[in-house]
């Protein structure tokens, strides 16, 4: 088997299971355990996973998020019903601003039952979807493409939104503890708070497992976002913090 082919064929174990293991793919594939350690060293110089003792896993870390190839495979009926809370946000003749991100792309494929809309957006997965849909209005940011996020980046993209306004912004997050939002990537998060001060109004969707971890960078206090969008009830004493707060939590339904 080639390299390569073996290689996607641990990408599909990590969407499958989230964690591989080196001693069971050496034995998976008949090779040894040093070529195992060579292939994950690839994947993990992509950001596709990261090395962990025995293995190596596609959940986030503190300064590591999945690559958005694994990530839009993952949690599809989750990311289905809180876009759809989402969309409940939006009504024709808004401007809507979707950040990069495997739900904001759930989101975005859904923005055509709103139309007319302008959308902005520097997620290519957005863009690929509305390219050519009639009654949308698609700013596509541009900017340094990351095939990690599958997104736009950098001085361009945060300048381009400097001039742009929206009626509502959608912002996602990888990780909540206390009151406060954190990303891994530090020019990811300037594009993210950038579309929060071009946003009249923000939302924040993130998975309920998201909740109590944290990454490198502070991306926003909680007070920021008028709604927060989630999948499932987080444990006890998120739910007490964001009450006593007087923060929106939404907990988005079948």
């Amino acid at each position: 088997m080639r390299g390569e082919d073996r290689r996607q064929l641990i990408m599909d174990l990590l969407v499958e299971h989230r964690s591989v293991d080196i001693d069971d793919l050496a034995e998976r594939f008949s090779v040894s355990k040093m070529t195992i350690h060579r292939d994950l060293d690839e994947l993990e110089q992509s950001g596709v996973l990261r090395k962990v003792r025995g293995g190596a896993t596609a959940d986030a870390g503190n300064q590591f998020e999945s690559d958005f190839r694994i990530r839009v495979q993952q949690d599809a009926e989750a990311k289905d019903r809180m876009a759809r809370q989402a969309l409940s946000l939006i009504e024709p003749g808004m401007t809507v601003m979707i950040n990069d991100g495997s739900m904001s792309a759930v989101l975005g494929s859904m923005l055509p039952q709103r139309r007319p809309l302008t959308v902005i957006t520097n997620n290519q997965a957005v863009i690929s979807d509305l390219l050519g849909e009639a009654g949308i209005t698609l700013l596509a940011l541009g900017g340094i493409y990351s095939a990690k996020f599958n997104a736009y980046s950098g001085v361009v993209t945060e300048e381009s939104l400097h001039r742009l306004r929206a009626d509502i912004a959608f912002i996602s997050a990888p990780a909540v503890s206390g009151l406060q939002a954190f990303h891994m990537d530090d020019n990811i998060v300037r594009a993210k708070q950038a579309m929060m001060l071009a946003g009249t109004r923000k939302c924040l969707l993130i998975n309920h497992s998201r909740f109590n971890r944290t990454a490198l960078h502070v991306l926003s206090d909680l007070k920021a976002f008028d709604w927060i969008i989630t999948d499932d009830k987080p444990e006890a004493n998120v739910v007490e913090d964001l009450k006593g707060a007087g923060l929106n939590l939404t907990i988005a339904k079948a």
